[in-house]
């Protein structure tokens, strides 16, 4: 497994792993100014991105945004038992959410109306994630995790940083916030709260397998160093706990997603009842426990009592349906 996953020939040295996720070995001060230089620029370029709905400057913050070296930095502290470390990379890490997400306020006091952009895609396409991007960020985690620790895949690293997605929800934390919508706000901070779990989990599983975590105990054994394996059962213990923590809204949403598209069929087949060809379900929202079924249709509808039924047998709570009635047909042209 290890030679297929790390082979011996392109396996980094820990030395080499230090020098890239360790801000205090080597040049101190040009790694942190790099840090925060390019954090900074990249939250800007988030934000705007998210503002002007724009998914090509979005991608540009991915790119540029160096979160994932702290991320990474936490697993080699935990793996390789330096608690100094996992704490110095926490820090880096709740600073930069603290800074892109003031960055995120701060941009959405300057729009003329806040509340439009809460509607855009970059917004509610990072506002509620479900398993699915729990998986895509656990793929990608381990993409990263290999990446750093072979010499012959660095190259994908941009395309890591694309797809685990660590400061754009961030910026989509702060404008929701600057916008007054908590909500939503929590919805994209769980999304990055997932990816930055999923992130530490494979890294520990990769430097784990690739026996870094054995290299430093031997390398303090010979400096007559103690090296606890105590501090790493309790970080597993917090990674489990917020892990489970992060998982449970997203299960959620997914659920949710599948009760809507459900919901959706059968309001669709309960207006077919009308003989209307025109008729047609164009939205299922959850407020709480009330959905709320959108349909365009002529003015006879059937009895709602009926689709209420059909609801209580798909969702398990039998949650309120209200059905917004627009009153109208579709027409074309000829």
């Amino acid at each position: 497994m290890t030679l297929s996953l790390i082979p011996a020939s392109q396996r980094r040295t820990l030395d080499e792993i230090d020098e890239r996720l360790d801000f205090s070995v080597g040049d101190r001060t040009a790694k942190r100014s790099a840090f925060w230089l390019m954090l900074t620029l990249s939250g800007i370029i988030a934000v705007s991105g998210v503002v002007a709905d724009s998914t090509a400057t979005v991608i540009g913050a991915m790119i540029v945004a160096p979160l994932s070296t702290p991320i990474l930095g936490i697993g080699l502290g935990i793996v390789t038992g330096r608690g100094r470390l996992v704490l110095a990379s926490i820090g880096y890490v709740l600073a930069g959410v603290v800074l892109v997400t003031a960055l995120g306020v701060v941009f959405a006091q300057l729009l003329p109306n806040p509340t439009n952009v809460l509607a855009n895609s970059q917004v509610l396409g990072r506002t509620s994630p479900t398993l699915v991007d729990l998986l895509a960020a656990l793929a990608t985690g381990m993409a990263g995790a290999v990446a750093i620790t072979r010499r012959d895949v660095g190259d994908v690293l941009p395309g890591v940083a694309i797809a685990i997605s660590l400061v754009p929800p961030l910026g989509v934390v702060g404008v929701c916030l600057g916008s007054g919508a908590p909500s939503l706000a929590l919805g994209a901070f769980v999304l990055f709260a997932s990816n930055v779990v999923a992130m530490i989990i494979t890294s520990l599983v990769v430097l784990t397998i690739a026996g870094y975590g054995r290299e430093a105990a031997e390398a303090a054994q010979d400096a007559g160093e103690q090296h606890s394996s105590r501090s790493r059962r309790r970080a597993y213990a917090v990674l489990a706990i917020a892990l489970v923590v992060v998982t449970v809204p997203m299960v959620a949403n997914s659920l949710s997603s599948l009760w809507s598209r459900q919901i959706a069929t059968a309001a669709e087949s309960w207006l077919g009842s009308t003989g209307s060809v025109t008729s047609e379900v164009t939205g299922v929202s959850w407020t709480g426990s009330t959905v709320t079924v959108s349909v365009l249709a002529p003015p006879d509808l059937p009895p709602v009592g009926e689709l209420q039924t059909t609801v209580d047998e798909l969702v398990p709570w039998d949650p309120e349906v209200v059905v917004v009635h627009t009153v109208g047909e579709r027409s074309g042209a000829g």
